[in-house]
């Protein structure tokens, strides 16, 4: 079965009937509705009704977010179909994504929370077809929880008032429930509490407008003197504080399969515009640099599924005890999505002026993928989160149980006992583990630089001076990323096999890329001799084999040719 979603042969990875009948539904009214429609309503900015009844008639919702013991039979927090999910959606259009990955962040806090009363009233509303919204960042400190300044006063009568404004917030209008962080005036202690959209103190002050998920509504709301009531408070303390570290970790994870959706479509389109268009008396396609576009970027796409997949066995096994997935989480949200406006730009510039006309999906796609690395926390905070798990990685292994493909039907409950911090404490096995049986050249030659940046940490460290500056950090961090990324390409590369050739080409963009970031760390920063001469032994050449790169555009590119047709 191949990686790459196509809705018009679709086969569903969920093993159970239920699921598999609510994704091919799903992609049905996508089908249904068709591009044109789709994109009227993009360039309109028109609130997607007709979609949220579809949600509401079909339990779609409620099925997929509604933790077992709460919702109807079959309904459960299942990590592999709210992920499927998340690429359905977006491979149509990412403001449908949108109010999806924005109810899950608002949910995050519900779930997580210890009140009952209101976990089985969010099970009423989704079984209404409600949706939710996440409360957290505000106008001038963004997502900075520690300056949050909305607050809850207390009344004589033991019930609170609550003040204050929240901004870039999805669904702020029509939010069943909005999820809202904010301090005790008093105590100043965290509190999570629910408000809802439609009440009289509740002021929606305006749409913020966006270039991208424009039928999608990014609010700007007030709580004027708003009554909340024990009832409505979800958490407090420290429960608050982890409720809205986790939450965000369970949104962000999604925003990765977003982008691969968003990608897919894109690709679909560009090669059938590129095989159908003659420059010169010949095909597009058949001008070598254009097969070079887009086996690389086919490479990358299935890299960034491979990596998404493999990053989801791990949330969904996570424990108190295996808690890897802090690692490669982040990850996921920086390198996956990062990979998809690469991708994008790649794609751009086979088809050129094609890619801008109003009536494609590539429009949209070039104005949507900048946004996910963006969104949930920015590509340097994750990369800043990254780099506190490198001396574990490369110096205290241990062993664990290998970690299986979980496509299996389950509850993932752990989402929501998350513990937030000790990252120091995160252990790893050897990465050696992953190479093994591999004898691919290029897999090789990026083995050989990951054993010299291990060296280089080991022999040449960053000193005191370096470590405190960020930005020489961050740029570390971006090596390290790419080595954790192909360790779990290369694992998921074992579980769903790929071709040699394909795996070849994945890991002959990741010596290319590993070197240019061992030539950024030389040229942007001041290094010691040594940490220079470490550096410029990591700029190796990948094994260039043009045979590698013809067989994968015959035998895997170009059938993918009018594959999918976005009418």
């Amino acid at each position: 079965m191949s990686l790459l979603l196509n809705p018009q042969k679709y086969e569903s990875p969920q093993v159970d009937f239920q699921s598999k009948v609510l994704m091919e539904k799903t992609i049905r009214f996508f089908e249904d509705k068709g591009l044109e429609s789709i994109k009227e309503d993009d360039q309109a900015s028109r609130w997607y009704t007709d979609f949220l009844k579809f949600i509401k008639k079909e339990a779609i919702f409620a099925t997929l977010l509604t933790p077992t013991g709460y919702g109807a039979p079959g309904s459960r927090f299942d990590l592999s179909r709210v992920c499927e999910f998340n690429e359905i959606s977006a491979f149509y259009s990412l403001s449908f994504q949108y109010t999806y990955q924005v109810s899950i962040l608002g949910l995050g806090p519900i779930w997580m929370g210890d009140n009952e009363k209101a976990k089985h009233l969010t099970a009423e509303k989704l079984k209404e077809g409600g949706i939710f919204a996440f409360g957290l960042s505000e106008k001038t400190h963004g997502a900075d929880l520690y300056s949050n300044e909305m607050a809850l006063s207390q009344t004589s009568d033991g019930n609170y008032l609550a003040n204050g404004g929240k901004y870039y917030i999805g669904n702020a209008n029509k939010a069943a429930l909005i999820s809202t962080f904010a301090r005790y005036k008093d105590t100043q202690d965290y509190v999570f509490f629910v408000v809802d959209s439609q009440h009289r103190n509740y002021k929606l002050i305006k749409k913020i407008s966006t270039s991208g998920v424009r039928a999608a509504y990014v609010g700007d709301y007030e709580l004027i003197e708003y009554p909340i009531t024990p009832d409505d408070i979800l958490s407090s303390g420290p429960l608050a504080w982890d409720s809205a570290l986790s939450s965000v970790n369970i949104g962000k994870f999604q925003l990765g399969f977003a982008s691969v959706g968003i990608c897919t479509h894109a690709y679909y389109e560009a090669l059938n515009h590129a095989s159908n268009r003659e420059l010169y008396g010949k095909k597009v396609t058949d001008f070598p640099h254009i097969q070079k576009i887009f086996t690389e970027s086919y490479a990358r796409l299935i890299a960034m599924k491979l990596y998404a997949l493999r990053s989801l066995d791990y949330f969904r096994s996570a424990t108190d005890a295996d808690r890897r997935y802090l690692l490669f989480n982040p990850i996921q949200k920086m390198k996956v999505t990062t990979q998809g406006m690469k991708i994008i730009e790649m794609l751009l510039d086979a088809i050129a002026a094609k890619g801008f006309e109003q009536d494609t999906y590539f429009e949209t796609a070039i104005r949507d993928i900048g946004m996910i690395p963006r969104l949930e926390g920015t590509t340097h905070v994750n990369i800043a989160l990254v780099i506190k798990f490198i001396n574990n990685y490369f110096f205290n292994p241990v062993e664990y149980p290998v970690i299986p493909k979980r496509d299996d039907p389950a509850d993932d409950s752990y989402l929501f006992r998350q513990k937030a911090g000790k990252l120091a404490s995160v252990r790893f096995p050897d990465y050696h583990l992953a190479y093994e049986g591999v004898q691919t050249p290029n897999v090789m030659i990026f083995k050989e630089q990951v054993e010299l940046f291990r060296s280089f940490l080991e022999q040449a460290s960053p000193n005191p001076e370096q470590m405190k500056n960020i930005d020489y950090m961050l740029a570390l961090g971006e090596m390290f990323t790419l080595i954790v990324y192909a360790q779990l390409i290369l694992e998921n590369s074992k579980l769903h096999p790929i071709s040699s050739a394909l795996l070849d080409e994945i890991f002959n963009f990741l010596v290319r890329d590993f070197a240019q970031y061992a030539l950024t760390q030389i040229s942007n920063y001041n290094n010691s001799a040594q940490q220079e001469e470490f550096l410029k032994s990591m700029m190796k050449k990948p094994y260039l084999n043009q045979a590698t790169v013809q067989t994968l555009w015959e035998n895997e590119v170009k059938p993918l040719v009018g594959c999918y047709q976005n009418y």
